[in-house]
C-alpha cells in the first residue's frame, strides 16, 4: 500500500480507469488490428497513465471472447506491469467459491496474470475469501455495498438488527490476513460512507459509480477519505468511450485529466 499511497500523493489523483473493453464500442479503425482489444487498451493506457493510479479490467469483457479475449487480457496486464509497474492493477472478476476452487482463482489472477488485486464476492464466507488473502503482497477487494439497484435486495437488509453489508465488514475484519482486504462501496451510496469508515477506518475503498451512474465525487471524498487517502475512484465508460472516433485516446486523456483535477482539490 505504501507504493499506492505515494502514487496518489505524487499524482494528486485517486483515479482508477476501468478497462471494460467491448468490441462493439471501440473505434472502427481498430478492428483492422491483429488484436483490437489490446490495441484499444494500450492506446487508452498511454493516454491516461499520467492521471491514473490504477487500472481495472472487468474480466467478463475478455472472457466473452474466449481464448482470444483472455489473450488480450494477458497482454494488457503484461504491458501495464512492464511499462507502468507502480500503477495498481485490479482484476474485476467478482469470484466467490470455497477451498481449492478459490485457491485456483487466486493463483490465476495473482500468479499467472500477476494482478495486484482481485474483486471477490463474500456470500460464501471466510473459506471463500481467505484463500485469496493467503497470497502475500496481494489484495482482495470484497464486495460490500455496491452501486446497482439490486443492492437493496440483500445488502441493506437487517440481520440481527444490523444491515448485512455492515455485518460483512465487521466479520471480514476477523479473517486471517484481513489487513490485505479492500472493499467495494458504490458512489451512489455515498451517504453510507461515514458509517462504513467507522467500521473500516484504515482500509482502501474501491468506489465505482462516479459520473455516468450519478455518484458525487465531492461526497465520496468528504465521507470516504482517510489519513492515507484510502480511496480508488473508478471511471470506465466516461473515459474510455468518451469518443468513438480516431481521437478516442486524446478525448479519454482530457476526461481523465478533468477528473484528476477535481480529485486534486481533496488531496493534501
Amino acid at each position: 500500500m505504501k507504493q499506492l499511497k505515494k502514487l496518489i500523493s505524487d499524482k494528486k489523483s485517486l483515479l482508477c480507469v476501468g478497462l471494460d473493453t467491448d468490441m462493439a464500442k471501440i473505434p472502427a479503425h481498430l478492428l483492422k488490428e491483429e488484436d483490437p482489444i489490446f490495441a484499444f487498451n494500450k492506446a487508452i493506457i498511454e493516454a491516461t497513465h499520467c492521471f491514473a493510479v490504477a487500472y481495472k479490467p472487468n474480466t467478463a469483457f475478455y472472457e466473452a471472447y474466449g481464448e482470444r479475449g483472455w489473450s488480450s487480457l494477458k497482454k494488457t496486464i503484461a504491458y501495464l506491469n512492464e511499462y507502468y509497474p507502480d500503477i495498481f492493477t485490479i482484476a474485476d472478476a467478482k469470484r466467490g467459491d470455497i477451498g481449492n476452487t478459490s485457491s485456483r482463482y487466486a493463483k490465476a489472477f495473482f500468479e499467472d496474470l500477476n494482478f495486484d488485486s482481485v474483486t471477490v464476492a463474500p456470500y460464501m464466507g471466510k473459506d471463500s475469501v481467505e484463500p485469496f488473502l493467503a497470497f502475500k503482497d496481494k489484495y482482495t477487494i470484497l464486495l460490500a455495498l455496491t452501486s446497482n439497484e439490486g443492492a437493496y435486495d440483500f445488502q441493506t437488509q437487517l440481520v440481527d438488527g444490523e444491515p448485512l453489508y455492515k455485518k460483512i465488514l465487521r466479520t471480514s475484519l476477523g479473517w486471517k490476513n484481513s489487513e490485505q482486504l479492500m472493499y467495494v462501496v458504490g458512489a451512489t451510496k455515498a451517504e453510507y460512507l461515514k458509517e462504513i469508515r467507522q467500521i473500516v477506518p484504515h482500509h482502501f475503498l474501491l468506489v465505482p459509480g462516479v459520473g455516468a451512474q450519478g455518484g458525487s465525487l465531492e461526497e465520496v471524498c468528504s465521507y470516504g477519505m482517510n489519513e492515507d487517502y484510502g480511496l480508488l475512484i473508478n471511471s470506465s465508460r466516461g473515459i474510455i468511450y468518451a469518443s468513438e472516433k480516431e481521437d478516442f485516446a486524446e478525448v479519454a486523456a482530457q476526461k481523465a485529466a478533468e477528473l484528476q483535477q477535481e480529485m486534486a482539490k481533496f488531496i493534501k
